[in-house]
């Protein structure tokens, strides 16, 4: 199997796998429990915050935990009470777009922010939305779709300067682009284990101390007092290994993404009626969307997969969804090609040999 979907789901890493399995069988005690199992198993958690934290040049007691960047992105909507407006760009995750919509349904301004053609958000639409006076703006760093990166830290600057929160999803970007909580100028940031070869069913919310947080879950002292619930020490401990990884890593690892990413799109630009979506812009060095004219894109999926080749066509969040892709739609990209649709995305296992079985497959497809 030739696996293109990276920005969906990531293998676990074995080094990983390798940090976790002493809590799966030996280490088991409750994290909150004064024994001798309950504190190895607290100490290990608290390495693993310091191991996130450090990805993203955070301190440790910033990090709190939580099932994935859903909950954590849900978590951030959060911030700020509950008659605070919001403002989010047209091209976020379901787990934004989703909830904010609920919120507004519940009664909080809503402000949707435009992009341009390459999904960059607009100096026009940022100024229209500040003048909404939002308490709490969300737009995330690299698009799961495009792989586009916005300029967060230049926006960041102009809403703190009008004393609006900023969340920026950072799950796509970690592990891929240097991340880094503060340069970036964000109040909130949400990270996820499983895109950078750790465990699914964890992620995290950094955040700046002062930042009042409503938590969405009650009974428990967990995550100072921020997020109840019985720590889940296995996947935590592969999360810290992960970012512990995707630190040292990271540079290495951009590099043959990025000569893969160009592999790929010299052969893709060779095929009549294909348009790769924001290619001048500045996008993840691991990430291609592409449509193809007169082409369905779920079908062209299917026939992928019976090839043995997974790729997705667009968001894995949204998958089985007829209505062309959001982010995409969002650009002004015709509806039908829109449909066409087709994300790859690399990651550290695949070769040159995987680009070009996947291309000549590709063509005989077409």
């Amino acid at each position: 199997m030739i696996y293109l979907d990276h920005n969906a789901t990531t293998p676990i890493d074995e080094r990983v796998l390798d940090a976790m399995l002493p809590f799966l069988t030996t280490f088991y005690g409750n994290p909150s429990s004064l024994y001798r199992q309950g504190r190895v198993a607290r100490s290990a958690i608290e390495t693993a915050r310091e191991q996130v934290a450090s990805l993203v040049g955070a301190q440790p007691a910033q990090v709190i935990f939580t099932s994935g960047g859903t909950e954590a992105n849900n978590l951030a909507l959060a911030a700020g009470g509950s008659d605070a407006g919001l403002a989010i760009s047209a091209i976020e995750h379901p787990s934004i777009a989703e909830p904010a919509q609920r919120l507004k349904k519940q009664g909080r301004e809503l402000a949707i922010i435009g992009v341009d053609s390459d999904g960059l958000i607009t100096q026009e639409a940022m100024d229209h939305a500040i003048r909404r006076k939002p308490g709490l703006a969300s737009f995330m760093l690299a698009n799961n779709e495009t792989g586009v990166i916005q300029d967060i830290a230049k926006y960041a600057r102009q809403l703190r300067e009008h004393r609006v929160l900023v969340h920026t999803d950072a799950v796509q970007a970690l592990g891929k682009i240097p991340v880094d909580f503060n340069e970036l100028g964000v109040h909130l940031m949400s990270l996820s284990s499983h895109k950078i070869y750790g465990p699914k069913g964890c992620g995290a919310l950094v955040f700046e101390k002062d930042v009042p947080i409503n938590p969405l879950l009650l009974g428990g002292g967990q995550e100072q007092d921020l997020r109840a619930g019985t720590e889940n020490v296995a996947a935590i401990i592969g999360f810290g290994k992960a970012a512990e990884l995707a630190r040292v890593e990271l540079a290495e690892r951009s590099l043959n993404l990025l000569a893969l990413r160009d592999q790929l799109e010299d052969g893709l630009m060779a095929i009549p009626g294909l348009t790769i979506f924001a290619r001048q812009a500045q996008r993840l060095p691991n990430t291609v969307q592409f449509g193809i004219d007169g082409l369905d894109g779920e079908l062209l999926l299917m026939k992928l997969d019976q090839k043995n080749v997974a790729v997705s066509s667009g968001s894995a969040c949204a998958s089985g969804a007829r209505e062309p892709s959001a982010v995409l739609t969002a650009m002004g990209v015709e509806p039908e090609l829109a449909k066409s649709a087709i994300r790859v995305s690399l990651g550290q296992a695949n070769t040159a040999d995987d680009v070009s079985k996947f291309i000549e497959l590709l063509k005989s497809l077409i």
